[in-house]
């Protein structure tokens, strides 16, 4: 057992590096996240998030002896102005750069950090070509790309049909650009790949900012669908909008929404028009193992300190993402792009809010999914 006096010493031991590190020069990390319009609000709590994570690491010590300071800027889910941003941030001399809510937006800024040779690590953004693409090298992402996601959703439909009876109708809705139309070709591959008995029999494309769905609506009703699936990202108005709409027109069909765009907020947004959705993530943060692990619990506690809110899981991938920098960097004592990427990328980083995490070798990390409904406003995650 550890004496009274070996646990003061600790404390101050610690105390003393958390001093030190509040003394030395900062360590600058550029955030670039929607702050305002369609996505602001989540952008706002992942901004939120990564700074309760950056206490933390600072309480702890820093990062080589450094505190970290974080630059945060809005995108404004437009592409031209994330690049206008990353090539700002890449100017003010940044380590790294955590970035990515939409996908064409860092699709846009990939190439602009490698150039300026700062590691660029994606929180959210799900394209498949983030880490396909030679603009980036070095690319790493936390969230679940396309390509996961789409199993997930396929072996649900697996589970929706029945025995014999006729092919099921399925229609899709889809955000019209590289995210949505990425993970209906991924869902539609697998579907084929299972040899499963379903026929896309309508596909309705709408842009990012689109809030009004009623002629869609009209279209699902008319295709007399036996599921509808949703690939929507803008959580702070498009999808609760669709939401409403569907609810108020009584479609039939039950209605699936793709891999990590149904957080708290949108249940909130929507109201009762949530109510009987299905969709799965990749965190939750009072469900086990999640609840489990002392660093989860240490960043919900610090979120709840400082912006009185229980994280999501986005909010959970930002401050993962500087996390894992931060465990990489330490590691080989440097902040230097190249060996920071290759302490993550194929390799396993331990105590983090998602536990110990594994990235393959082209930088995705991976995860464990988790199918849940929406009743009377709650996620209910299926055991």
């Amino acid at each position: 057992m550890l004496s009274r006096r070996t646990i003061i010493g600790g404390l101050a031991a610690g105390s003393l590096l958390a001093r030190r590190a509040r003394a030395a020069a900062p360590i600058t990390i550029g955030v670039i996240i929607p702050l305002s319009g369609g996505a602001g609000r989540q952008g706002q709590d992942v901004a939120n998030a990564v700074q309760a994570m950056a206490t933390l690491i600072n309480d702890d010590g820093g990062v080589l002896g450094r505190p970290i300071e974080l630059l945060v800027r809005d995108d404004e889910s437009t592409p031209a102005i994330g690049v206008a941003k990353a090539n700002e941030l890449a100017s003010a001399g940044v380590a790294a750069v955590l970035e990515g809510w939409n996908s064409p937006v860092t699709l846009a800024m990939q190439p602009i950090l490698a150039r300026a040779n700062v590691l660029d690590i994606t929180m959210i953004s799900k394209a498949d070509a983030i880490l396909t693409s030679p603009a980036n090298p070095l690319a790493i992402r936390l969230n679940s790309a396309n390509a996961q996601d789409a199993t997930i959703i396929a072996a649900y439909l697996k589970r929706r049909l029945p025995s014999g009876g006729n092919r099921r109708r399925l229609v899709f809705v889809t955000e019209n650009d590289a995210y949505g139309n990425g993970a209906q070709h991924g869902i539609e591959a697998e579907i084929a790949r299972a040899g499963l008995d379903y026929e896309t029999v309508k596909t309705l494309k709408f842009p990012f900012p689109q809030t009004d769905f009623r002629v869609e609506v009209t279209a699902i009703r008319d295709a007399k669908p036996d599921i509808v699936v949703t690939i929507n990202a803008n959580e702070g108005a498009g999808l609760p909008a669709f939401l409403q709409q569907y609810a108020q027109a009584a479609v039939p069909a039950p209605l699936i929404c793709t891999v990590g765009t149904v957080s708290p907020s949108v249940i909130e947004t929507a109201g009762p028009a949530a109510n009987g959705l299905i969709s799965a993530d990749i965190y939750f943060p009072d469900a086990e193992p999640f609840a489990g692990y002392r660093e989860n619990q240490r960043f919900i506690a610090e979120m709840q300190k400082q912006f009185k809110t229980t994280p999501d899981k986005y909010m959970a991938l930002g401050a993962a993402a500087l996390e894992i920098w931060a465990k990489a960097a330490t590691a080989v004592g440097s902040l230097d792009r190249q060996p920071v990427a290759d302490a993550i990328r194929g390799h396993t980083i331990a105590g983090t809010v998602f536990g110990d995490v594994a990235f393959s070798a082209n930088g995705q990390m991976a995860h464990h999914y988790r199918i849940f409904t929406v009743a009377e406003g709650k996620i209910v995650v299926e055991r």
